[in-house]
C-alpha cells in the first residue's frame, strides 16, 4: 500500500552471513574496509586455518595439527585478512593472539567447520554403506557354474547387497556402464577399467567315462586322430592351439561343433566325444574324467576388471573384494 516501507524478507542467515554481520555489527569500533570483499567466494581452507591458528596459538602449532607447512598457514591468514578487510592475529615472539575481529568471528567460523565436518561425515556415511545393487558381467560358463555358489555365500555375509549377473563376454558392458564389474579371459587395456589378475586356468582334455568304455582311452595326442572329437564351430582357439603343439588339426576333425562354450560342455559331459574344457568344469560333470594329461595345453588367464570410478563405491568394492579373494580358487581347481 501507498506510504507503507516494504519489509525485508527473513532467511536464515549462513556462516558466511554471521561472519560478515559480526565485523559490521554498530558496536565494533571502526576497522578499515576492503574494497570489493565478496564474502560468498570464501575459500573453506582459509577458515580452517584460522580455526586451526586461534586453537592451536601458533602458526606452527596449527601446521602440526593440520599436517600442513607453517607458511602455507600464514599465507591463509593473510588472504583471509585480506578479504575481510580486518587483522585477525597480532604477531608475538611466541605465537599469535587473535585480535577483537578474530573472536567474534570465531563463533561463525566454528560453525563452518562444523557444516564441513558434517558434509565430510555424511559422505563417509555413503562411501561405507553397504547395502544396494552390484552388476556383475561373466562368460557363460562362469556365471552358470562359478559364480552362483559364491554369490550365495558372499549374501550369507552381505545381506543387504543384491546381485545382478549378466551372461556376456563383451567388454563394452563395463565401458556403457551395463555392468559394475566383469569377469574375464582376456585382460582389458581400456585406461577407464582397473584390472586384477585372478589366475591362469588350466586347460583340458576329458572325456565322459561311457565313451571312454566304447571308444578306448586315448595314449598319446596322436590318438586324438582315431577319436571322436568336440570343438569349435567358427571359432579357431583349438585348432591354433594344438598347431602351436605341433599337431596339425582341422575344422573337419571334430565330429560335433558349437561356438557355445555350455553347448560343447554338454556335449562332453553326455559322451560325444573328447573334448577341451577348463579343468574346473570337471567337478560340475559327473563321470567326465582327464585325458592325455601329458598334453600341455596352454593355461587361459582370467581377470577381474571394474571401471575406475565405481571402484571407490562401497558396495562395488565389496563385491571386487570378495571375488578377488574367492574366485583364484575356484578357477584353478
Amino acid at each position: 500500500m501507498p506510504g507503507k516501507r516494504p519489509q525485508a524478507s527473513k532467511t536464515q542467515a549462513t556462516p558466511t552471513d554471521r561472519v560478515a554481520n559480526s565485523l559490521s555489527a554498530p558496536q565494533r569500533a571502526p576497522q578499515p574496509a576492503a574494497s570489493g570483499v565478496a564474502l560468498s567466494g570464501f575459500d573453506w581452507a582459509l577458515v580452517r586455518s584460522f580455526v586451526a591458528v586461534l586453537d592451536a596459538g601458533s602458526l606452527l602449532g596449527a601446521a602440526k595439527r593440520l599436517g600442513a607447512q607453517q607458511p602455507t598457514l600464514s599465507r591463509h591468514i593473510a588472504e583471509l585478512e585480506a578479504q575481510l578487510g580486518v587483522p585477525l592475529f597480532e604477531r608475538t615472539g611466541r605465537g599469535v593472539i587473535p585480535t577483537a575481529a578474530a573472536l567474534r568471528i570465531s563463533s561463525a567460523a566454528r560453525d563452518m567447520e562444523s557444516g564441513a565436518l558434517g558434509i565430510r561425515q555424511s559422505l563417509d556415511q555413503v562411501r561405507q554403506q553397504r547395502e544396494g545393487s552390484v552388476r556383475i558381467s561373466a562368460s557363460q560358463v562362469v556365471a552358470t557354474l562359478l559364480l552362483p555358489p559364491l554369490i550365495a555365500q558372499l549374501q550369507r555375509q552381505e545381506p543387504g547387497i543384491q546381485v545382478d549377473i549378466v551372461a556376456s563376454d563383451a567388454l563394452t558392458d563395463l565401458l556403457r556402464r551395463e555392468a559394475d564389474i566383469a569377469v574375464r579371459m582376456v585382460r582389458p587395456t581400456q585406461n577407464s577399467l582397473v584390472a586384477k589378475k585372478l589366475a591362469d586356468v588350466p586347460i583340458v582334455a576329458c572325456a565322459h567315462e561311457s565313451y571312454l568304455a566304447w571308444a578306448g582311452v586315448p595314449q598319446q595326442p596322436p590318438d586324438l586322430y582315431q577319436h571322436r572329437l568336440i570343438g569349435a564351430d567358427r571359432n579357431d582357439a583349438i585348432i591354433r592351439g594344438f598347431a602351436g603343439l605341433g599337431y596339425s588339426v582341422t575344422r573337419e576333425h571334430f565330429c560335433a561343433r558349437s561356438d557355445d562354450y555350455l553347448v560343447t560342455g554338454q556335449l562332453i559331459a553326455t559322451g560325444a566325444g573328447i573334448g577341451f574344457a577348463a579343468q574346473y568344469n570337471l567337478r560340475f560333470w559327473p563321470g567326465v574324467v582327464r585325458v592325455l594329461p601329458m598334453l600341455q595345453i596352454p593355461m587361459l588367464p582370467a581377470w577381474l576388471a571394474v571401471h575406475r570410478e565405481i571402484r571407490s563405491n562401497a558396495v562395488v568394492r565389496t563385491v571386487y573384494d570378495f571375488l578377488s579373494q574367492e574366485l583364484p580358487t575356484v578357477l584353478r581347481a
